[in-house]
């Protein structure tokens, strides 16, 4: 029984880290600093991007890194992609 609780409970881990692990990129609206309007639409000048990517913590700047090298996931944010490449961000 104590097995099969362990199990379960593993397998319960895995399906919360797994939704944590989404792309980054799908969730603007956790760093509104780099855009200018409410909406996100508009993208900040690089001069005030560049402060707010460094006012970001690391780990969500490698993340943010990695989702913009990857093709299929940057072609829905490209400006805010070009933006963080152009930081530094290509590998």
């Amino acid at each position: 029984m104590k097995i099969r609780t362990l199990y379960l409970g593993a397998i319960a881990l895995g399906v919360l880290a797994g939704g944590a692990s989404a792309d980054p990129l799908s969730d603007l609206a956790s760093f509104p600093s780099f855009y200018k309007d409410a909406g996100m639409k508009t993208m900040k000048p690089m001069a005030e991007f560049k402060k707010a990517w460094r006012a970001t913590p690391k780990r969500d700047r490698h993340a943010m890194k990695k989702a913009c090298n990857d093709p299929a996931m940057s072609k829905a944010h490209a400006p805010f992609c070009a933006n963080v490449l152009a930081l530094g961000g290509a590998n």
